[in-house]
């Protein structure tokens, strides 16, 4: 190592990003701090330069696809922060010259994903409450659970996690959830899925016929009853039932999956909703945001007392987008087939998962 790429000795004050910084090698190498270059992400000399523009129009997406299926609004955002706009690759470039500043980048990019699915969530769970297309008992319960799993796990990963090990981790449990919705797809998963495919296949037709005929606007979800042992309710004249603890033990262990890897847990809570619950996807998508915003919430103030830096030129810029995309999401989701929904999760977790893994755990890039 050459003398101006020794690590600076000012590195005991300071916030954590700083004292990050302070103890990373200098130079125009990878792994260095370039400190005769422009700042750039999170004012870091020599960081990645991001287009706001392309963040704009990137978010915009992720506030669609979170809000139109109630999931992957998370994994988009990691792809953006991770691939389209070169995060990933400057922070892994740091892993063996400075681990404490790949660790604080990784822990960024985490929070930055929570605040955009976080806000996504906030609009969706409005939207959907106003359209009777959520369950609220239901959202509350998974509620309860996402608090308790993502405070323990941003408590206990925060600063720990290195960014090949977060890409590879990200990767592998978005292709197991591919396969669990291939499976699902299926004969013999649908055969276990009668109430969720007859409520979808009542609102899509009443959807049709308010259209061409001017028929009333498809019921929305009615509460029947409520005790600590079974909620009833009804969608579309198709009555669905739960037991509460169960959204309660499923909120606790996807929001502890999610948080670690930095995203919303739509990903998991919609397959548990439509599966467990046999809920369709109109009513997954609202139910799941609400969980998700207690979720996010909970993770975004836990890694924000440990002293995570957030880009919020970036961050802000991004939460425009994910406005947008967000309000639009819920008015366009009901023109879209239930299993064409489905066949799109199922795409874009195959293209992830399978790509993250290789990168993450393997090094190997195949898709650029």
């Amino acid at each position: 190592m050459t003398d101006n790429a020794k690590p600076s000795a000012a590195a005991a004050t300071g916030s954590r990003l700083q004292q990050a910084i302070a103890k990373a090698p200098t130079g125009t190498e990878q792994g260095q701090v370039n400190m005769s270059s422009p700042a750039g992400f999170l004012g870091i000399p020599g960081g990645p330069q991001v287009n706001l523009i392309l963040a704009l129009v990137w978010a915009i997406w992720v506030g669609w696809i979170f809000s139109t299926v109630g999931a992957f609004g998370g994994v988009m955002a990691g792809v953006g922060h991770m691939s389209i706009f070169g995060l990933g690759a400057y922070a892994k470039g740091f892993k063996g010259t400075a681990p404490e500043l790949n660790k604080t980048l990784t822990d960024s990019i985490r929070a930055s994903n929570q605040f955009l699915v976080g806000l996504s969530a906030l609009i969706s769970s409005i939207n959907y409450g106003r359209m009777g297309r959520l369950v609220l008992p239901l959202g509350l319960a998974l509620g309860v659970g996402s608090l308790l799993g993502a405070w323990g796990s941003a408590t206990l990963t925060a600063g720990k996690v290195s960014f090949s090990q977060y890409q590879g981790y990200f990767g592998l449990f978005v292709l197991l959830l591919g396969c669990y919705l291939l499976w699902e797809t299926s004969p013999a998963g649908q055969a276990s899925k009668k109430k969720a495919k007859a409520a979808a296949q009542a609102f899509e037709a009443a959807v049709k016929n308010q259209k061409t005929g001017g028929a009333p606007a498809p019921a929305g979800v009615k509460i029947l009853g409520a005790s600590l042992a079974r909620i009833r309710f009804t969608f579309c004249g198709v009555e669905f039932s739960f037991n509460p603890l169960l959204p309660v033990i499923g909120g606790i262990v996807i929001a502890a999956v999610a948080a670690f890897l930095g995203v919303g847990g739509g990903f998991m809570l919609v397959p548990f909703l439509t599966s467990i619950t046999q809920l369709p996807m109109y009513l997954a998508a609202g139910t799941s945001a609400l969980a998700v915003l207690v979720s996010m919430i909970t993770s975004i103030v836990t890694l924000m007392t440990k002293g995570v830096p957030v880009d919020w030129a970036l961050v802000g810029t991004e939460m425009v987008g994910i406005a947008i995309g967000s309000v639009v999401g819920p008015h366009t989701s009901k023109y879209f087939s239930d299993k064409w929904l489905k066949r799109l999760f199922i795409v874009l977790a195959f293209y992830v998962g399978i790509d993250y893994v290789l990168r993450g755990f393997f090094h190997y890039r195949i898709f650029g």
